[in-house]
Formats: C-alpha cells, sequence, structure tokens
C-alpha cells in the first residue's frame, strides 16, 4: 500500500482512498455477512468500495460496481454471495493477472479483499506478489481447510446442517433397525466429517486425511452390533481419496447381509441463511480486513485464533495445511459404543 495515501478525514470529509472486494471459489454461508461487514466498517472510515462480481473472472472482465451502506442492506441473513463467485482458470496465467491490475489501477484502487477458500488464498498470494497490490484474505470456505485460522465462514453453518440430516435419519435408522452411511462434502478435508460424526453420534467416519479400510468399517459396524445396536451411522466424506460412499455401503451390504441405505447430503450443505456463529465470525472478519488495511498491515489472511481476530501475512501460509486431529477418530468410536 501507498505510504502517501490519504488518511481517513475523522470530520467527515472526503477521501481518496478506495478499496476492491470480491467473493471468489466455492460460496459459503456467511460471505454476505462478510462484505457486509468490510462495506459498512469502510464507510466509518471514509473508504470508497468497489466490488467485482464473479470473483477473479469479474476482476479480469472490470465486472466493477461501487458499494455503499444501502448495497448491503437485509443481506446478513442470506446464504451464497450477492457479489456472486466463480472458479477462473485464466486467473492461473500471469497475462490474466495483469489485466485485473491494470483494472484495479484504473479504478484507483489501493487494495482488495478477497472473501474465499484455500485456492483463492493461493490466488491472492501470487497476484499480490506479482503486481505489487496489496491483499487481504478473509477466509470463507465450508471445508474448514484453510490454514491460519481456527475456523472458516461457512464451517459452522454447513456442519449444523449436515447434522441436523443426520438427527432425521438417525430416527429412520432406528425405527427400521438399519444401516446408513451418508456422505458430506470437504473435498480434501475431513473437519466437516469429524464434526458431523462426533455431534450426530455415527459410529463409524471415513475421512481423507486418515485411511481405514473397507474391512475396518465393517469391522467397527459389526462390533457395534455384537454389543446389542440394531441400527448404525456411518459417516463418509466426499472424493477421491476416501471413494465416496458407494463403496462403503457396498461393502457393508455384503458384510452384514441387509442393505446399507446411502444418502449423499451434496450442496445443500452450502446453502441457506448462515447460523448466528459464521454471522457473527464474518463481521469480525470484516471489520478486522479494513482495520488492517487502516493499519497499513503487509498483505495478511485475517483469521481467528483463540476467539481473538488475528492477521497472518500470506507469505508465512505458503505450504502450510490445516492438520486433522487423528485423536478425534478414535473418539468417534470410543463415544458410539
Amino acid at each position: 500500500m501507498d505510504g502517501a495515501a490519504e488518511s481517513p478525514n475523522t470530520n467527515g470529509g472526503a477521501t481518496s482512498r478506495r478499496i476492491g472486494i470480491l467473493t471468489a471459489g466455492g460460496d459459503a454461508p456467511g460471505m454476505n455477512a462478510a462484505i457486509r461487514a468490510v462495506v459498512r466498517t469502510a464507510a466509518n472510515a471514509h473508504i470508497e468500495v468497489v466490488g467485482f462480481r464473479r470473483g477473479y473472472e469479474g476482476l479480469i472482465r472490470d465486472l466493477a460496481e461501487p458499494l455503499d451502506g444501502r448495497s448491503v442492506a437485509n443481506i446478513i441473513q442470506r446464504g451464497g454471495t450477492f457479489l456472486e463467485t466463480s472458479r477462473s482458470p485464466e486467473f492461473r496465467t500471469p497475462a490474466a493477472r495483469g489485466l485485473a491490475a491494470r483494472n484495479l489501477k484504473r479504478h484507483q484502487i489501493e487494495a482488495l479483499i478477497v472473501v474465499g477458500g484455500e485456492g483463492s488464498m493461493r490466488g491472492a498470494k501470487v497476484f499480490c506478489e506479482e503486481t505489487g497490490t496489496p491483499v487481504f484474505v478473509i477466509p470463507a470456505s465450508i471445508d474448514n481447510d484453510i490454514p491460519g485460522t481456527d475456523y472458516s465462514i461457512g464451517f459452522d453453518t454447513a456442519v449444523n446442517t449436515a447434522l441436523d440430516a443426520i438427527d432425521r435419519i438417525r430416527d429412520t435408522a432406528f425405527a427400521y433397525e438399519r444401516v446408513f452411511c451418508v456422505e458430506v462434502m470437504g473435498r480434501d478435508s475431513g473437519f466437516i466429517a469429524i464434526s458431523v460424526a462426533l455431534g450426530g453420534g455415527a459410529e463409524v467416519v471415513v475421512v481423507p486425511e486418515i485411511p481405514l479400510s473397507l474391512d475396518q468399517v465393517c469391522d467397527r459396524v459389526e462390533e457395534s452390533h455384537r454389543r446389542g445396536k440394531r441400527s448404525s451411522i456411518v459417516v463418509v466424506s466426499e472424493g477421491p481419496r476416501t471413494g465416496g460412499v458407494i463403496p462403503v455401503a457396498d461393502a457393508l451390504t455384503a458384510r452384514l447381509g441387509m442393505q446399507a441405505r446411502v444418502v449423499v447430503l451434496g450442496h445443500v450443505q452450502r446453502g441457506g441463511a448462515p447460523t448466528a456463529r459464521d454471522r457473527l465470525l464474518a463481521s469480525r472478519l470484516g471489520a478486522g480486513a479494513i482495520a488492517a488495511i487502516l493499519d497499513n498491515s503487509p498483505p495478511s489472511l485475517i483469521g481467528e485464533e483463540r476467539g481473538s481476530i488475528i492477521r497472518v501475512a500470506l507469505t508465512d501460509l505458503a505450504d502450510q495445511r490445516r492438520t486433522l486431529d487423528p485423536a478425534l477418530i478414535e473418539l468417534v468410536h470410543q463415544l458410539s459404543t
């Protein structure tokens, strides 16, 4: 950021400061709350905000529009993102990133806020390194796989959505004495699966980070039945690393001699009104991003750690990944006895 940029005028006068904001990658409940917090906190600091529709693609295509307090009225309770989002393969090229930087310069935008997940953060890091544009990332992903923060926007809502479904499925599983295999989202991350399994009292959980063979899954369900249980819930994280829910259900059907039912929750976990937890987190992170810009901080991820809002330099997050505690897998097994 240009150190000579005009400081906010606390007397309410005009200011030349202007920032951009976009939402990129997969949508997550609470993104709208984050945009709202950025726009209204910026207004209080006399900073203009320009929104770019459809994420990095909109930055390349210059899909810009000014945002003010009225632009973000009545959106805090809405899922998704009113700025829309996309995944932009073109932004991976230096030519496209150069065009995006020129668009920011034409609008006299001095800093960019990106609300998105791990891939969006990597794109932001490359973009600011190549172009010198200060970029601040607000982590928003139902997968909760973003390093530098304990929680990302949308995770709590996704977990509660899946948990509500599992509670309903368990009622039927108990009534019919059946095994249900439930697939949840998470891409290469098992944070949703492990949280839902613990919160829903599942007998087994299968996550990408910790290999569990089909025989081991069957052994655990059989052991549960030997202890007198007549119904079971198996939570499986999606993706190629786990193989998905179908092979698990087929193996259980073959071993138990009873049909294991399959439920794929899919994109229902992405939508819907954000929980209070996600609205609070999004509001705090949005305000934190503006505070970082006002403090002339280096390009950073604005995260939450142990309840506090923190700034982590993007350069420190280059090769980091969030790791899942393997003890939680065993805890699921222990608590299902």
